[in-house]
């Protein structure tokens, strides 16, 4: 006998707890980081504040640390800080969902959570046939979920497209339903849009972007939002080139900022820009919370990278809560949300100072720091300056955080940072200001950081020794003076 959607979600959650027994305390688990209890995670799926409450899904796969057939894991929080684990909430295994419940969204309809994903369907893996369909599942409750029976209610890609359709994000405007959905049609990326008036019949309203060949063959995750009367769409091409130290991650993640029209349907834009310049960020999802905060959450890992954590039983997590806004050169800045203060136990001040050459804090150590720092670029005589974090005894593991004056960039470098990939990125910082801000969250296996009010974001997962603690500033070839540094070491939200 087949087992029902309730038999196979208690199968595996079953599956996920046992795991999680094994997980416990390994060396790369993250401190204030969504995570599943164990094994694997990928996109974040439906985040939402609903009845009062943050909850943010995840593509999830229970039985094992590498990616498999997708279910939707589940945390919810009443803060943006402290997370709890809910029952998975969505598992594959209907006709119109039988190889996974892929990416998708959430709203609030009639007291409701809704949520909307894809049903991915493998005929072949031979000759990689498969069909993807748009399905719906809702609670009362915000923990159990049950599908619509009127699955799939979208049921075929527009005209001439490819397989590859799916991801919806669906909003309200006007009276109206609406959604958006990655697509392909003749090897190119696009986003579609449709419209409905009852959530479960939906009509095709044409192609709201598309790739001429630059933008490569496949857009994924896509979001569609207002800020401050500019349209944004947030989505992941895949197969972008790199060009100069831009797109240099497997896939990319990034917006346009334009004008869209709800009669005409057409959305005219400026060009593409990457929204993190980091190696781990890919399908940012966001969602307007009820202090009109736009809040967006990636997922904090990149496909076929090496995932260390994968030898201990789980792998990935997802980013924390960010702030978007404008920035003063009219582009997207994102920023860590408030609350995150929360976070923050014991607190570190530096003095004013001048920094050459290295110099170690005493002072300051750990694994989970935040890290807030100005340094004046009004009087530097340095051709680089930065910091050296999660450093070990002997200096030989770190992970560079560096500025270079002259040509006014930051550079993140893992080529020292312990366990996974290595390599570099780089980003260009606006703006020709007389001082310059680094705000550094880290965590066992992560940094994130904020440059200028989050103007420059990069997210990098990192696995050094769990003994590698130190923390150096350094300037070469002349000094900094470091305005003012304050770091505070912050709490384990799982323990």
């Amino acid at each position: 006998m087949e087992m029902d959607h309730q038999q196979r979600l208690a199968k595996a959650q079953q599956a996920v707890e046992q795991a999680s027994e094994k997980v416990k305390k390994t060396p790369f688990r993250l401190g204030y980081h969504m995570m599943a209890p164990a094994n694997w995670i990928n996109d974040p799926n439906g985040v939402i504040e609903w009845n009062g409450e943050y909850h943010v899904f995840f593509q999830h796969h229970p039985y094992g640390p590498k990616g498999g057939p997708m279910h939707w894991g589940h945390v919810k929080s009443t803060d943006l800080v402290h997370w709890e684990h809910l029952p998975i909430a969505l598992a594959p295994g209907d006709e119109y969902d039988k190889s996974g419940c892929f990416s998708g969204s959430a709203i609030d309809h009639d007291g409701k959570l809704t949520l909307f994903y894809t049903g991915h369907v493998v005929m072949d893996e031979e000759k990689d046939e498969f069909v993807e369909y748009q399905c719906i599942a809702e609670s009362t409750d915000g923990v159990y979920f049950t599908k619509r029976l009127e699955n799939p209610v979208i049921t075929t890609p527009p005209e001439g497209a490819s397989p590859h359709f799916r991801d919806p994000k669906v909003w309200e405007h006007g009276g109206k339903w609406y959604m958006v959905l990655g697509s392909q049609k003749d090897e190119l990326g696009r986003v579609v849009l449709y419209e409905s008036t009852n959530l479960v019949d939906w009509e095709y309203q044409g192609v709201l972007a598309e790739s001429t060949g630059e933008m490569g063959y496949m857009y994924e995750c896509p979001d569609f939002f207002e800020l401050n009367g500019k349209h944004i769409l947030l989505f992941s091409p895949q197969g972008i080139e790199p060009v100069g130290e831009s797109y240099q991650n497997l896939y990319q993640n990034g917006y346009y900022i334009g004008d869209f029209d709800y009669e005409t349907k057409k959305f005219l834009h400026q060009e593409f820009i990457e929204f993190d310049k980091g190696f781990d960020f890919y399908a940012g999802q966001s969602f307007l919370d009820s202090k009109g905060r736009r809040i967006v959450i990636g997922w904090m890992a990149m496909w076929e990278s090496q995932m260390p954590e994968q030898e201990h039983s789980w792998a990935g997590a997802l980013t924390i809560p960010r702030e978007v806004t404008f920035n003063r050169f009219g582009r997207l800045a994102m920023k860590p949300v408030e609350e995150l203060k929360k976070l923050r136990t014991e607190q570190v001040r530096l003095q004013p100072q001048e920094i050459k050459d290295q110099v170690r804090l005493d002072n300051l150590a750990g694994d989970r720091l935040e890290i807030s720092a100005e340094f004046s670029l009004a009087d530097c005589t340095a051709d680089t300056f930065g910091f050296h974090v999660r450093c070990s005894e002997d200096g030989t593991e770190k992970t560079r955080v560096v500025y270079d004056v002259n040509k006014r960039k930051v550079t993140v470098d893992r080529n020292h940072s312990g366990k996974g990939e290595g390599g570099v990125r780089h980003s260009q910082v606006p703006g020709e200001d007389n001082s310059i801000h680094f705000h550094l969250f880290l965590d066992s296996s992560s940094l994130e950081l904020f440059v200028n009010d989050g103007e420059t974001v990069m997210t990098t997962r990192i696995y050094p020794d769990p003994t590698s603690n130190a923390i150096e500033l350094f300037a070469t070839n002349g000094s900094v003076k470091l305005v003012k540094l304050d770091a505070w070491t912050l709490k384990d939200i799982w323990e």
